[in-house]
């Protein structure tokens, strides 16, 4: 049974969480702070994901994220009552793989949460297609592992999937509106600025295989190594 994290100061909340989730057949803890979300997480070590509120006492969303960034990939939703577009940026700039913007559908939270899940699933059967080698870039898709010249690079889900995409779509101009929804796979709410901002954070972690992802001007990003 997979274990979830929920992360809110609204008690009701959390509540209605927890019942979708649980009738879905997870299993879930809660935290009503960010530092109480902290501890949770250092003292279970099999937590799938984690669906983390923004404005929290104590220490808010984007704090606890950084700090679980600084030591682990799980995946983690943001939850906020706040629609500013830049509130979405910044949450996926501290590494989030999804964001949801409260009043939302449950059942739909419910089907990001199995959708992000399904995609950091390591046990999955694997075969030949599942490793993907570019330069000194290797993806091997089964296991979620990326290495660059031998050394592993830590990414979130969501910098995994669009890394492959890239890499599945080699030498192809794409636009950040296919990006978004080859990668996203819903109806983003906000505007494809949060391409850039995953595609700044990817390279980054990539070092010089950074390189292989190329801004074309106006339009997107191709990936090639051999430019």
């Amino acid at each position: 049974m997979e274990k979830i994290l929920v992360v809110d100061d609204e008690m009701r909340m959390r509540k209605l969480i927890r019942d979708f989730l649980v009738r879905d057949g997870y299993e879930v803890l809660e935290a009503g702070d960010g530092q109480s979300a902290l501890d949770i997480f250092a003292a279970e070590s099999d937590i799938g994901l984690i669906v983390l509120d923004v404005m929290m006492p104590v220490k808010n969303g984007y704090e606890v994220l950084r700090e679980i960034r600084s030591k682990s990939d799980v995946p983690v939703i943001m939850l906020t009552a706040r629609s500013d577009e830049i509130d979405a940026l910044n949450g996926f700039d501290a590494g989030a793989d999804d964001y949801v913007t409260k009043p939302f559908s449950p059942k739909l939270l419910v089907a990001r949460i199995r959708a992000i899940l399904k995609r950091s699933d390591s046990t999955a059967p694997r075969s030949a297609a599942d490793i993907l080698s570019e330069g000194e870039l290797s993806v091997d898709k089964g296991a979620h592992r990326v290495t660059v010249s031998g050394r592993e690079v830590q990414l979130s889900v969501r910098e995994f999937d669009l890394l492959v995409y890239f890499m599945e779509n080699r030498g192809l101009a794409l636009s950040r509106e296919q990006i978004l929804e080859s990668v996203w796979d819903y109806d983003y709410f906000g505007d494809a600025r949060t391409i850039d901002t995953h595609v700044k954070k990817l390279r980054s972690k990539l070092g010089e295989c950074g390189e292989y992802i190329h801004t074309i001007w106006g339009m997107g990003y191709k990936f090639d190594a051999g430019e």
